[in-house]
């Protein structure tokens, strides 16, 4: 009798504690809320890619990030991706980006990282004399949550 009772409550509080909304909203608000984060990176992606702002093109990124884009080597840290920016700024500076539309899809979250593909289309000139040249790069993206929820890249691999 005794485990009969105890069988019927612990499958009562397994019942009680399965169908409770207690916990899923936390973690929903938590993912939503991480979801909201990365669109705003990448929001602050496409405004400083259009601009070209330097600041902006460096705060993307993590501190140990690393870029890897079609015949580059890979470029390691935001001073190495910072140094590449300022050698292309400086051999184009008349270099003007004219769109820049990336598509994101199956962001993946866990454990503060975050995974996600998808492409990138722009089309820019390298001088004010030059026709202008499409590019439609294909990405893998890694990113990470920093310490006051915001998200920045940590990899990027790029393929054409």
């Amino acid at each position: 009798m005794f485990l009969t009772i105890a069988f019927l409550a612990g499958l009562g509080l397994g019942y009680f504690a399965r169908t409770s909304d207690a916990t899923i909203p936390q973690s929903t608000d938590a993912h939503a809320a991480d979801m909201a984060a990365i669109e705003k990176l990448h929001q602050k992606d496409i405004e400083v890619t259009l601009s070209q702002d330097p600041k902006g093109l460096v705060d993307i990124w993590t501190d140990d990030a690393v870029r890897f884009l079609p015949r580059n080597p890979p470029t390691v840290g935001k001073q190495a991706i910072q140094a590449e920016n300022n050698k292309a700024r400086a051999e184009f500076p008349g270099f003007k980006v004219l769109s820049y539309a990336p598509e994101y899809k199956n962001t993946q979250i866990e454990d503060g990282m975050a995974c996600e593909w998808g492409e990138r289309k722009a089309q820019y000139k390298l001088s004010a004399e030059t026709p202008a040249v499409r590019v439609d790069l294909k990405a893998f993206d890694v990113l990470r949550r920093q310490t006051d929820g915001s998200w920045k890249f940590a990899v990027l691999i790029g393929n054409e």
